[in-house]
Order: C-alpha cells, then sequence, then structure tokens
C-alpha cells in the first residue's frame, strides 16, 4: 500500500508553508523572542484564515474547506516548523463555534491542563481561568498562565495537532542540524565528516522519520492509541532533537542569534500540552491490558 500525499494535501502544506515563509522568518522570530511581552502578529493571523488555516476540518457548508485530520496535521507540521507563535489549536478546534475563529480576526486561548497558553492576547478564552496567575515561560515566544483548577481529560484531535507541530519542530532541527554539518568547519573539514556528527544527524533524522510515520497514520486512522503513540514519538523527535542540533552547533546554538534555542523550547512548553506524556503513556498502557485480556479470553 502506497502512502503518498495527494494534490490537494500538498496544496495545503505548500500554501501554508509559503505564508509563514513570507512572514515569519528567522529575523521575525528573533525580533518577536526579544520583546518583553510577546504579541500576536493580527495580520499574520487573518491571512491564516484567509488561507483556510483555522476552517480546515469545518464542513465547506458552514464556510470552511471541508478537509479531514490529514489536511489539517500537514497544516500544523508547518505552524511547528516555522515556530509560528500563538494559540493556534485553541483557534483551530473554536471555528464554527466561536464567531472569528475561522477566519483568523478573532484569536482563542484556552484551558488545556493547568496551564493556558496567550490568556492575555486572547479575544476569547474557553474554560474556567479564575485565579489564573502568569508564570515565567521557558520559550520567550509562548506567554502561559496557570490555573488552580485544571481540566480533566484530553482531546485526542488537540494530543495529535500538537504531535504535528512537534514533528514540524524535530523536522527544522534536522534541517538545521545538517546545513551547519555541511556549511561550518575545523580543521579544514565540513564538522559533518566528524563521526560523532554524523551519528547525531542520522539519529535525527531516524527520530523525525519514524514520528512522520506514526503521525501520518495516526491522522489516517484517528484511534486513541495511534494518536497516543504518536505524541511519545513526536514529543521525543521534537525535544531529542533539538538538543542534538545543539550539540551540532556547539555553542552557537545557544546564542539569541541563533533560532536553535527556540525550538527546544518550544518543544518543552509544547510538550505539556493536551495532557503531555503522561495521557499518552496511560491510554497505551489502557490499550495494552485490554488487548491481553482479549487474547486471554
Amino acid at each position: 500500500m502506497l502512502f503518498q500525499l495527494t494534490p490537494e494535501q500538498k496544496a495545503v502544506r505548500d500554501t501554508v508553508r509559503g505564508v509563514l515563509a513570507r512572514r515569519l522568518d528567522t529575523a521575525a522570530l528573533r525580533a518577536a523572542a526579544s520583546r518583553e511581552r510577546p504579541g500576536i502578529d493580527r495580520a499574520l493571523w487573518r491571512e491564516l484564515g484567509e488561507a483556510g488555516f483555522f476552517a480546515l476540518r469545518l464542513a465547506e457548508a458552514d464556510g470552511g474547506a471541508g478537509l479531514g485530520l490529514p489536511e489539517t496535521v500537514l497544516a500544523f507540521e508547518e505552524a511547528g516548523r516555522a515556530l509560528l507563535p500563538g494559540p493556534l489549536l485553541a483557534t483551530h478546534l473554536a471555528a464554527g463555534t466561536v464567531p472569528g475563529a475561522a477566519e483568523g480576526t478573532c484569536v482563542v486561548a484556552a484551558v488545556d491542563g493547568a496551564l493556558v497558553e496567550w490568556l492575555d492576547a486572547a479575544d476569547v478564552v474557553r474554560g474556567d481561568t479564575a485565579g489564573a496567575v502568569r508564570v515565567r515561560s521557558v520559550d520567550p515566544l509562548t506567554p502561559l498562565h496557570r490555573v488552580p483548577a485544571p481540566a480533566a481529560g484530553s482531546d485526542p484531535v488537540a494530543v495529535l495537532l500538537t504531535a504535528a507541530e512537534q514533528l514540524g519542530t524535530a523536522t527544522r532541527a534536522c534541517e538545521l542540524a545538517t546545513q551547519h554539518a555541511r556549511a561550518r568547519e575545523q580543521f579544514g573539514r565540513p564538522v559533518g565528516a566528524f563521526q560523532a556528527v554524523q551519528h547525531l544527524c542520522a539519529e535525527l533524522l531516524v527520530r523525525v522519520e519514524v514520528a512522520r510515520v506514526a503521525v501520518y497514520a495516526a491522522a489516517v486512522t484517528a484511534d486513541p492509541a495511534d494518536i497516543a503513540a504518536a505524541r511519545l514519538l513526536a514529543d521525543e523527535a521534537a525535544v531529542r532533537g533539538a538538543r542534538d542540533c545543539l550539540q551540532v552547533h556547539g555553542g552557537m546554538g545557544f546564542t539569541w542569534e541563533s533560532e536553535v534555542h527556540l525550538l527546544l523550547k518550544r518543544a518543552w512548553v509544547r510538550g505539556r500540552r493536551a495532557g503531555g506524556t503522561a495521557w499518552a503513556e496511560e491510554l497505551l498502557a489502557a490499550d495494552l491490558v485490554a488487548s491481553a485480556s482479549d487474547l486471554g479470553g
């Protein structure tokens, strides 16, 4: 069985990538990260709305694109690759129920566990934020608040789209590592000629491609266990990939001029979203127990 992107799916991916490449390069990311309080680029948000980003799964009769999870995963993967700031997930999930969310004219935040992303910048906040307290975020592009009464449970769609963003970040880390390994020279040779660097880049690529297969497959099956497995693999690919990318860059990766440290920080913060690893591990454990019981019966 062949799993190839359809022309429509490639168009979704290329459209989102084109918008973000034009509006959110490394210089723009650094400028946003340097602000004392990061804000949302409302013009970019509206452009994404016009491109259909937030309304991909909304029925055509309701003004959406009428597409499914596979296409949405591709769009969120591109957002993760570009480190697009803002409550993308909450706004996407609100399309069709919150006026303006689908069009990108309304920014929506949501209580997700004990943390709320972009609470102060949102036009609408879904969930109970009573007693919310601002906390210092390791990611300068994701302001956070903590709430005393976290929401219970996790939406599988939110888990899968978070995994897609992590996959995009892992992909970017792999790209940056290999580019640096080819361009940076030591002792008259590219650092990529050294076996230790080659091993790091190879491991980066393997984790990315394994996570990609899992995320894409989960988008097709929409099975909660597949989604949980995809989330665990994507989280690992993003966090370990960003760390290995830092190793390839050496001290340069920690500098403010580089975007590598931003990849790691975003992967850390995103890893706490939508139940985090705990939700995925518990769901997979329950699924294995159930499968073992069925076999025993």
